[in-house]
């Protein structure tokens, strides 16, 4: 650490709880103490997540892709091809979700330790990296994740990960990780890359590492773009009309009230908030801002990489989902354990040592209890897709199919089927929920009985 990122007023020797914490509890090093966070962060995420959890809608999409999980659905506008890339492995050579589940732990596990690896060393406080990095894998959101077949997770490192790299001139490792996000998602590489060029301008190694990233990662989303959409300009058109518009808003209490669920919050009118759950989130601000006031040079490019990173999620969405904001709290992450330590700094052992315990006590109980709650939901609704499959194979409706209607694409993918706008055939049936009308007149409705989820029914086309 350079003794100028130091404040005068805080001498150089002074030793911290934290310090403490890293010298006492990570013998091997900091980078051996981030290594057991991060297989600590995939072993509660299998145990408390069942490997055998049915893919989800979004999942689905991603891994069919690949033969062994299709028929293929329909590829929107608003994806990227990054996760098919990431399951390729496991999907080339068998479709057993278990073992796809167990090898994504596995990865977003060594995601979390390379995206906060070159940290390692910036900080005389040797366990700031391990701490902020099981700060960030104690979400239960992380964790939720952590075994699927979703970009947000692998977003979020490689953010973190282009940030350090950019600090420490590790311009492959930088590229490497701007590339990452792009294939990821690519409109989120955009917003990392954005304060990595401004800030890098007058070193031109950092800008030729950030825009090779970028061309890498956010490349392929281009050329697909001009093939299948028409442009660059028509693909965002139409990703736009998927998400339901995009234009100035203002969804930060809406985040707020995603913080306890549900997956998506798409309402969230109606949806209250967990104020349990707020408390980690309302204390973030203070924190990070006290992180940037003890090393200002060190973490002020992670801040404001993690405001341009939240700027489509919370001013040009109006929904949320707690996933969405993953990129911005591992950026905020080490900033807020810094301010952390600043804060007990002023405290005697003993309050210090007691304001620790409560904290992450309570945040482990809430986000575990949170974490095991949302898998059991996930566990039983997505079983209703199966019970949709079940009154389909009683209509006579069977591979190769065809489905219709809002609802088709998990049931389609559980019944083997594929979905209208996938092939030219006309639908053989359609699967509806709540208020979704049938197609059109000659079709007869059929309710779907013992759902977790209330108002599942499928239509048929009547015998003639």
């Amino acid at each position: 650490m350079d003794v100028r990122d130091v404040p005068a007023e805080e001498p150089v020797a002074r030793v911290k709880w934290i310090r403490r914490i890293g010298r006492a509890g990570t013998a091997g090093g900091p980078a051996r103490a981030l290594a057991v966070v991060a297989v600590l962060f995939g072993a509660v995420g299998l145990v408390l997540v069942p490997p055998w959890l049915a893919l989800g809608w979004d999942e689905i999409v991603y891994v069919s892709r690949w033969d062994a999980f299709g028929p293929a659905t329909p590829f929107s506008a608003p994806r990227s091809r990054g996760v098919p890339l990431l399951v390729a492995p496991v999907a080339l050579v068998t479709d057993s979700v278990v073992v796809l589940r167990c090898y994504l732990t596995v990865m977003a596990s060594l995601a979390l330790y390379l995206g906060f690896r070159p940290w390692v060393g910036e900080f005389a406080s040797r366990a700031a990296v391990p701490v902020a990095a099981a700060a960030y894998g104690s979400l239960w959101f992380a964790l939720f994740y952590a075994g699927s077949a979703m970009p947000n997770h692998y977003v979020a490192m490689a953010a973190v990960a282009a940030v350090g790299c950019a600090r420490r001139n590790m311009w492959l490792g930088l590229a490497a990780a701007v590339a990452v996000a792009g294939l990821m998602r690519a409109s989120d590489a955009v917003f990392l890359a954005l304060p990595l060029l401004l800030s890098a301008w007058r070193r031109p190694r950092t800008l030729s590492a950030v825009l090779a990233g970028l061309a890498a990662g956010v490349g392929p989303w281009v050329v697909e773009a001009e093939r299948r959409f028409g442009g660059v300009r028509e693909r965002l058109a139409e990703a736009s009309e998927i998400q339901g518009g995009t234009g100035l808003t203002f969804s930060l209490f809406k985040h707020a009230t995603a913080l306890d669920g549900p997956l998506l919050c798409r309402p969230c009118e109606g949806d209250p908030m967990a104020w349990q759950l707020l408390v980690w989130w309302l204390l973030l601000p203070p924190l990070v801002a006290l992180g940037l006031y003890a090393a200002r040079r060190q973490v002020g490019l992670l801040v404001v990489t993690a405001f341009s990173m939240s700027f489509t999620y919370l001013f040009l969405i109006d929904y949320a989902a707690a996933r969405f904001l993953l990129p911005v709290y591992a950026l905020l992450a080490l900033p807020a354990i810094l301010g952390l330590e600043r804060f007990t700094s002023h405290l005697s052992a003993p309050a210090a040592a007691t304001l620790l315990v409560v904290l992450v006590a309570g945040q482990l109980a809430l986000q575990l209890t949170v974490l095991r709650a949302h898998a059991r939901i996930q566990e039983n609704a997505r079983a209703d897709w199966e019970r949709v499959s079940d009154v389909l194979r009683g209509e006579g409706v069977g591979p190769p199919c065809v489905l219709d209607g809002p609802q088709a694409i998990p049931v389609a993918h559980t019944l083997g089927c594929t979905t209208a706008g996938a092939g030219e055939r006309p639908p053989d049936a359609a699967v509806l929920r709540g208020d979704d009308p049938a197609p059109g007149e000659g079709w007869r409705t059929v309710e779907v009985p013992g759902t977790y989820n209330a108002d599942w029914r499928v239509a048929v086309p009547a015998a003639p």
